[in-house]
This record gives C-alpha cells, sequence and structure tokens, in this order.
C-alpha cells in the first residue's frame, strides 16, 4: 500500500506542474530546439520513447527510467537536420550498482555561420562572419525504488547564441517508470524543462545615448543597455506505454505509445513499433504528431544492428529516415556502446 501511495503521489504531482503552462499560445517560448526528437532508435518509433529503457537517449526522455536498462551505455547521435542545420546529441548512462544510475548528456544545435554581416554604411557585408547555435547539458539520476518502480530527474543548463549575443535559463527533468504485472507493460511519466526564463543580452544592445540632447556640457555618450523580453522554457509533459506484445526465443516485438501535452503546441500522440531479430538486427516503424492538424511530421522509418565486440562490449548502430512534409525527410545517425 506504500508503494502505491508512492506512485499516486508522484503522478499526482507530475500531472499538477503539467498544468502551470496550460494557458501558453502556440510560438510562445524560448528555444524550441528542446522539443527535437534525439537519437534515431527513438525518431525511428516515432518518439514515443517514454516508456522505453534500452538506451542511453532515454535520459532525454524520461530521466526516471535509465536506471532499468541492464548495462552502462555511451551513445552519439547525428542529425541533419532542417535547412541545412545539425543536430548531435552525445549521453553517457552509467550504472553505480543495480540500482543506481547516473547520466550525462549534450544537445546541440546548430545553424552554421553567415558570411553576409551587413551594416548601414556597408549594405553589402563586411566580411565579418555570424553564427548561431543552441545549446543544452543535463546532469541525471536515477534510482530503482522496487524491482518495478524507478524515478529520477535532471538538472539542465541551456544556453541559445545568436552573434554577440546570447541567453541562459537552468531547468529540471523529472520523471518516472512503472512496470506493471500485465505481460510486463511499462508505464512512463515525464515533465521537461521546468525552469527559469531566458532574455538575450550581449555587446550589441549596448548603446551610448544622450540623455537631454538641448543640454550643453553634460556626458553625452552614456552607456545604455536595450532591455529585450523575457521569454518562458518550452514545457513537455509525456506520458507513454510500451509493451512486448511477441517474445518467442531471440525474436521480439515491441508496441509503444506516447500522449504529449507541450506548453507551446497542441497536444499530441506518437506511436511506433521495434521487431528484434536474434538481438541482432532490428527493423522500426512510427507515426508523430497525431492529432496535429498543421504539422508537417509524419512516417518514420528505421533500422539497427548490435554487434559483439571484444573485452564484453556491445556496439549498436542506428539509422532512421523520417517524413518531414514541406521540408521533405530528415536522416539519423548513431553509434552506441553498451559495457
Amino acid at each position: 500500500m506504500k508503494k502505491m501511495n508512492t506512485l499516486k503521489s508522484l503522478i499526482l504531482i507530475l500531472t499538477a506542474f503539467a498544468g502551470l503552462h496550460a494557458q501558453s499560445k502556440v510560438g510562445t517560448t524560448a528555444v524550441p530546439f528542446l522539443g527535437i526528437s534525439v537519437g534515431p532508435r527513438a525518431t525511428a518509433m516515432g518518439s514515443a520513447f517514454t516508456a522505453m529503457t534500452s538506451d542511453a537517449t532515454s535520459i532525454y526522455y524520461n530521466p526516471g527510467s535509465f536506471v532499468q536498462n541492464p548495462k552502462s551505455q555511451v551513445y552519439v547521435a547525428h542529425t541533419d537536420w532542417l535547412v541545412n542545420t545539425s543536430l548531435n546529441w552525445a549521453g553517457l548512462s552509467f550504472k553505480l550498482n543495480p540500482s543506481n544510475a547516473i547520466g550525462i548528456s549534450v544537445t546541440q544545435l546548430n545553424y552554421g555561420e553567415d558570411e553576409r554581416v551587413t551594416t548601414v554604411t556597408q549594405p553589402e557585408g563586411t566580411g565579418e562572419k555570424w553564427g548561431a547555435s543552441d545549446l543544452c547539458a543535463a546532469l541525471s539520476y536515477s534510482r530503482l525504488l522496487t524491482d518495478r518502480f524507478s524515478i529520477g530527474g535532471s538538472v539542465k543548463y541551456i544556453q541559445q547564441t545568436i552573434w554577440n549575443e546570447h541567453a541562459t535559463a537552468f531547468a529540471l527533468d523529472v520523471g518516472l517508470l512503472f512496470v506493471t504485472q500485465f505481460n510486463d507493460m511499462r508505464l512512463g511519466m515525464s515533465i521537461s524543462n521546468f525552469g527559469t526564463d531566458m532574455q538575450m543580452e550581449g555587446k550589441d544592445l549596448l548603446k551610448q545615448v544622450d540623455l537631454d540632447p538641448e543640454t550643453i556640457g553634460h556626458n553625452e555618450t552614456i552607456v545604455s543597455r536595450l532591455k529585450t523580453e523575457t521569454w518562458p522554457l518550452p514545457l513537455l509533459f509525456r506520458v507513454g506505454l510500451a509493451m512486448d506484445i511477441f517474445s518467442m526465443g531471440q525474436t521480439k516485438l515491441t508496441l509503444a505509445a506516447d500522449a504529449l501535452r507541450p506548453s507551446d503546441n497542441t497536444e499530441i500522440i506518437n506511436t511506433g513499433a521495434e521487431l528484434g531479430l536474434a538481438k541482432m538486427v532490428f527493423f522500426r516503424a512510427g507515426y508523430k504528431s497525431l492529432l496535429r492538424k498543421e504539422s508537417e511530421e509524419g512516417l518514420t522509418f528505421g533500422a539497427g544492428f548490435r554487434v559483439n565486440v571484444p573485452n564484453m562490449m556491445v556496439m549498436d548502430i542506428d539509422y532512421t529516415w523520417a517524413d518531414f512534409g514541406l521540408f521533405e525527410t530528415i536522416q539519423m545517425f548513431a553509434v552506441g556502446i553498451q559495457f
């Protein structure tokens, strides 16, 4: 009864937090890159990964789940994202013991560089280059409270940079995973990016101002700072289910579904499936952003290969292709090492 009361309390807490930004409108938050799916395995399954535990990217989807992965893993993923940008994710999930695990992860969205820095007096360009990038670094902890119930959380540092200006924020992720007694069906819940607002600052916002141009003899070059608006982080609330509906020998079929409620857009449902053959070859498919009328996302497909290497290590190689409507397609690649 105590375990059930604890589970109910955590579910109520997560639900209460999810409602804090329920009135937010579409496109009214900063750093939207925090909502981009990471990892080709998860993306191939339509990003329905809140209740999955098999690779280090579960740190991103649900920090309460990665302790249930039986091994430690290093995982590095690259995504050819929209309009010649690139998304990179690297993470480590490390088992301290059977009941405790820590994780470290870094997400970076690189917009590239543009050679045309223009001014009023040099409209054709100064020869300088300007660039922009987004960064999120997270430190995570996950603990197994019982053989079926685990919780965890992440502390995140977030930075957004465009040329000489930048904004920073700190955020928390909280999650839990419960393995039911019905065919070991897994129930996962998480809330992401509960943190401080972001506000741009930098040297280009410093301007010299004459407070009283009609008066002579005072300081006419007082330095002032242009004040920019503050913007909240995109709060994400996820609930997910996953279950192995067929398992015979070394062949296994897993189905998963997530309900996602973001603070800066409408609710969606993600669905996915994974077929594993001989614990070496994996085929995945999914559909992302169901119920969202104006979404460009849709079908996702992917495959993975697992190779046993010396010194008791296992190497995973994953690839994903995803449809993105008017933006055509995106591709993801990743390599992971379990130890």
